[in-house]
């Protein structure tokens, strides 16, 4: 069986679910931003001047944000989380909508392996027709949120979840394609014979470099506007 492995942050979201999440929190008045301003404002502001590391950023947010919804009541999570999707999940790069579809054709497997919160990740697997998924597991005690979390944002967890799906579904990998934009996701774009790197982080791409095997076989797309490039991995960057 072949799959295709998606990352859904910057690869099929043109943004992070969690971000949404966490910003709809605020609007609806479930959370207090001011409690949790400067856990990320220095290193947004870094990565918004463009002078910042991406996935420093992302993590600093993840860390406040699971700090953040500690205590939060599961039926406003889930209502939240179901505006996030309804309202937001069109919101989706043109090349992998398009991959997903194409693989859907060829009768692959399509699998969401998402750091995002798995409440999330379950809502976009079902919008796109997902074959299966895997996010973070937000634990939960008493119909609240219990601040246990299970991470799938780093590359560790994310390969202990393709060995899963192998074995639950028996798949080829050597056939199989991954996606891609963050060093979380090296583990998946590695082990598959068909890895493309969307948009890639500088330290997902200097990762690739320095790896002859993953940088032969790797392609790199990147989507600006409505134009989408292929990127030579040895094409120096700026």
């Amino acid at each position: 069986m072949i799959a295709a492995f998606f990352d859904i942050d910057g690869t099929i979201y043109r943004n992070s679910l969690l971000t949404e999440h966490f910003k709809k929190l605020i609007k609806y008045e479930l959370l207090d931003f001011s409690e949790y301003d400067n856990g990320v404002k220095e290193a947004y502001k870094l990565w918004d001047n463009r002078v910042g590391d991406y996935d420093k950023y992302l993590q600093d947010l993840t860390l406040t944000y699971v700090d953040a919804i500690k205590g939060l009541s599961t039926q406003y999570n889930d209502f939240v989380a179901h505006q996030v999707v309804e309202l937001k999940g069109n919101r989706v790069y043109s090349y992998t909508r398009k991959m997903i579809k194409w693989h859907k054709e060829q009768g692959h497997l399509v699998i969401f392996i998402s750091g995002s919160p798995d409440f999330l990740v379950s809502r976009m697997a079902k919008k796109w027709g997902a074959d299966d998924f895997c996010g973070s597991i937000y634990h939960t005690k008493d119909g609240v949120l219990s601040g246990e979390i299970s991470p799938m944002w780093d590359s560790t967890n994310k390969m202990k979840s393709i060995n899963m799906f192998c074995e639950k579904y028996g798949i080829d990998l050597k056939n199989s394609y991954a996606y891609g934009d963050t060093h979380g996701d090296y583990s998946m774009l590695m082990v598959t014979g068909h890895p493309r790197a969307i948009n890639p982080s500088l330290e997902l791409l200097n990762s690739i470099r320095a790896n002859k095997e993953l940088k032969e076989k790797t392609e790199i797309i990147i989507e600006r506007k409505d134009v989408i490039y292929k990127v030579d991995a040895n094409v120096e960057t700026l």
